[in-house]
């Protein structure tokens, strides 16, 4: 512990609590961890972008290409909770840094591929062993060591981030790959990644006891916890154990239909969809972007209402209105923007990641303090959800010359979430903030 700590400790043992600052250390910590994410985000919005000019240049289908985004979003997922645990086990700030290093490495490397295996590897294996160590279990773990009030809102605002991200990026890397070619949009990725490696080491702490404070809303200091050893096998004890409770697979269940409804349809196949209707790939790219807008809006607003309302019909409105909206999406495309459309990109933008949450909120409420862990295992169901499509989204383009059938396909699934999230169970009173 550093001399503040030590200091904090003292004072509460003697039976005075320790001082706390006008503006709680916790939101400065929250808000490196939204800049990082947003810094982390680039790389997400570049797949979407490569489908065709990859298709162009080395005559691979788009099955395989969509292979390469599957192992890639599957891992994003699959890392996710043995993340959480190397947190507990060496700092959120080493794990960061090194995923950022990681994702850095695996997107500059493919300027140099030839080969669609070389694309797996980089793009599918690197990038996606490195994003899944960035994924919301570090929001959830962020969350949980730092804040005991708010925390619907500050997990939405974190998930939001991811969003900004996008918005960020997108715009910027559709215009660079169609002015400039893919690699030097793949070299961007690279550089926005570095770029938010030192911020990371510098700025971000493991926990309130760093600096001398108890987390946000508590009424009692808690000292920092020991490092705990053996990683991997308390993410797979943490599985197993939370396997055994019916809420942990509807959790599952749903959250993979979020991923299969998100970052394996919408983010993967909307940019080539739209422009097999005609439209430019800059134009796609930048409805891409609203919905970016859009998605913080409602997640923030998710975060809000998760504090006060119950999650699970929270979980079951969000989806039933997004399978609604799939279902009108074929009618939509067209070769140029249009006011149904735009409607179609805000309303979906509000409900992107809205699910999350209120997903976060049920993994506290029936997993304690293993609920990071737990959402990270979750995340992992969302990620193969979102790689099942990613992939078989570009076999149906292959195989019917057209994305119709994957629309309808993912707004049924959709319906089935809205039903499942209902059934999950509540075990103790939702917190309502202060």
């Amino acid at each position: 512990m550093t001399q503040t700590t030590d200091a904090a400790v003292t004072r509460e043992q003697d039976g005075t609590p320790p001082k706390s600052p006008r503006v709680h250390w916790a939101w400065f910590a929250a808000a490196v961890t939204f800049v990082t994410i947003i810094g982390a985000a680039a790389f997400r919005s570049l797949p979407g972008l490569l489908i065709d000019p990859l298709h162009q240049e080395f005559g691979w289908s788009r099955g395989t290409i969509g292979a390469a985004v599957s192992v890639n979003l599957a891992l994003y997922g699959l890392t996710a909770p043995f993340a959480a645990a190397l947190m507990d086990r060496f700092g959120i700030r080493r794990v960061v840094a090194v995923a950022l290093t990681v994702i850095a490495v695996g997107s500059g490397a493919t300027v140099w591929m030839t080969a669609a295996w070389q694309l797996i590897l980089c793009w599918g294996l690197l990038v996606g062993l490195g994003s899944g160590s960035m994924a919301l279990a570090f929001a959830a773990t962020v969350t949980n060591r730092w804040f005991t009030e708010r925390r619907g809102l500050v997990t939405g605002i974190l998930t939001a981030a991811s969003a900004s991200g996008q918005l960020i990026f997108l715009p910027l890397l559709s215009w660079i790959v169609e002015t400039h070619d893919w690699r030097p949009a793949a070299v961007t990725v690279s550089l926005a990644a570095l770029a938010v490696v030192p911020f990371v080491w510098l700025l971000l702490r493991d926990h309130p006891a760093d600096v001398g404070l108890r987390p946000y809303g508590a009424t009692e200091f808690v000292p920092k916890p020991e490092p705990v050893p053996g990683a991997a096998r308390r993410a797979v004890t943490v599985l197993l154990s939370a396997a055994r409770t019916g809420p942990f697979w509807l959790l599952a269940g749903t959250f993979a239909i979020c991923g299969a409804s998100t970052n394996g349809l919408i983010q993967t196949h909307f940019v080539p969809a739209a422009h097999d209707h005609g439209m430019p790939i800059t134009a796609a790219a930048s409805l891409l972007a609203v919905v970016g807008i859009f998605d913080v809006v409602g997640t923030v607003a998710s975060g809000w209402f998760t504090d006060r309302f119950d999650a699970r019909r929270l979980l079951a409105t969000y989806y039933a209105l997004r399978g609604v909206s799939l279902l009108f999406l074929p009618i939509l495309l067209a070769p140029s923007v249009h006011p149904p459309m735009v409607f179609f990109i805000v309303f979906y933008g509000l409900d992107w990641v809205a699910t999350v949450p209120p997903t976060m909120a049920l993994c506290r409420e029936h997993y304690g303090d293993d609920s990071a862990i737990v959402f990270g295992w979750v995340l992992a169901s969302h990620q193969v959800g979102a790689a099942l499509v990613a992939w078989l989204g570009g076999v149906a383009r292959d195989v019917f010359g057209a994305y119709d059938v994957v629309w309808y396909a993912s707004g049924a699934l959709c319906a089935a979430a809205a039903l499942l999230s209902l059934v999950i169970r509540r075990r103790a009173p939702m917190p309502v903030a202060a």
